[in-house]
C-alpha cells in the first residue's frame, strides 16, 4: 500500500442495537459494547486484507488480548451507532487498535482502545505478521481514542468467589471461549438489584489463557475502592489465569 492516508486506514460500521443486544431494562449489555469492537475490528481488518482469510494462509489467527473502554452513556435498544476504528501501532508483539462509538447526533457514547495477538495455530504462541506493509500498522500511531494503553491487570487475591462452567455456546470458531463471554461473566456476578441502578462506565480486561470445552472457571471478585471491582478468573483444570478484569460502576 503506498502513500497512506488517515482515510485509508480509518472505518466506519454502522449497527442498530437490537433486543438481544439489551438487558431488562433496555441498555445495550456490556458484552454488546465489547461485541460492537470486535465486529468492526473484524471488518476494518478484512477490509485492510489482514483479517480471518488473510492470517489463515499464516497459520494465524487473531486473539483480543487487553481492551480498555470507557463508556459515557448507556445505549440502548433500537439505537443507531457508528463505531470508527482504526490499526494505531504496534507494541512489541500488540496490535494496538483503537476505537469511537457514537451515536445518530455523532455525540460520542464510548472509547476504546485494545492490543491484539497473531496466534500460530499449531504453537499457540504469538508471532509477528509476514508479507503485510508494516507501515499500515503504525501510520496512525498519533491518532488516539484514549490517550493511555490499555490497562495491564495486576493479580486479585481476595474476594467473593464464583464458579462458572463453560457451554457449547461461549465458544467461537477458533474453539475457545469468546471474549464477550468473560465480560458476561464478570457480570453476572452482581445481583439483579444492584444492576437497576449501576451500569458500567469504564472496563479493563485482560484475557491471559484459553478456555477449552468443559473446562471450568474460578472467578474471584474484589473491591476495595467503592464501585470499583477486580477480577481474576482461574482455570480449574489447567490451574492457569483465564483473564483478569477491571470494571468501575
Amino acid at each position: 500500500m503506498n502513500e497512506l492516508t488517515e482515510n485509508d486506514l480509518t472505518l466506519y460500521s454502522a449497527f442498530k442495537i437490537t433486543s438481544a443486544d439489551t438487558d431488562m431494562y433496555m441498555r445495550v449489555k456490556l458484552g454488546g459494547v465489547v461485541n460492537l469492537l470486535i465486529q468492526s475490528a473484524i471488518n476494518s481488518a478484512e477490509s485492510l486484507g489482514f483479517g480471518f482469510k488473510g492470517l489463515r494462509k499464516q497459520q494465524l489467527y487473531w486473539v483480543l488480548s487487553r481492551l480498555t473502554v470507557e463508556i459515557y452513556h448507556p445505549l440502548t435498544w433500537n439505537q443507531e451507532v457508528e463505531v470508527e476504528t482504526w490499526p494505531k501501532t504496534i507494541e512489541s508483539l500488540l496490535y494496538m487498535r483503537d476505537y469511537i462509538i457514537r451515536d445518530k447526533s455523532q455525540n460520542i457514547i464510548a472509547r476504546a482502545t485494545s492490543g491484539w495477538l497473531a496466534i500460530d495455530a499449531e504453537s499457540k504462541r504469538p508471532k509477528l505478521l509476514d508479507g503485510i506493509e508494516a507501515e499500515m500498522f503504525v501510520y496512525l500511531r498519533n491518532k488516539h481514542a484514549l490517550n493511555e494503553l490499555p490497562e495491564k491487570l495486576s493479580a486479585t487475591t481476595e474476594g467473593e468467589v464464583f464458579d462458572v462452567q463453560s457451554g457449547y455456546f461461549d465458544f467461537d470458531l477458533n474453539r475457545h471461549v469468546t471474549s464477550t463471554r468473560y465480560v458476561d461473566w464478570m457480570m453476572d456476578t452482581y445481583t439483579i438489584d444492584f444492576h437497576k441502578i449501576n451500569y458500567p462506565k469504564r472496563l479493563s480486561v485482560n484475557f491471559m489463557k484459553e478456555t477449552l470445552p468443559g473446562d471450568s472457571i474460578n472467578i474471584l471478585r474484589g473491591s476495595n475502592n467503592g464501585l470499583r471491582y477486580n477480577f481474576e478468573g482461574t482455570n480449574q483444570a489447567q490451574k492457569t489465569v483465564a483473564f483478569r478484569g477491571k470494571i468501575d460502576f
